[in-house]
C-alpha cells in the first residue's frame, strides 16, 4: 500500500502534463508562408 499512493500520483501528474502539451488555436500547414505550394484549409475538428 506504501508503493501504490506514490506510484499513482506520479501516474496522474504524468498523464496531466501529457495532456497540457498540445498545440493551441487552428490547425496550419508547415513551413514558411512563402513556401506553401497548394494552400488550403484544414478542418478542425
Amino acid at each position: 500500500m506504501s508503493r501504490l499512493l506514490p506510484a499513482l500520483l506520479t501516474l496522474l501528474l504524468a498523464a496531466g502534463l501529457l495532456a497540457a502539451c498540445g498545440k493551441k488555436g487552428p490547425p496550419e500547414p508547415a513551413g514558411p508562408p512563402d513556401q506553401i505550394t497548394y494552400p488550403r484549409v484544414y478542418p478542425s475538428r
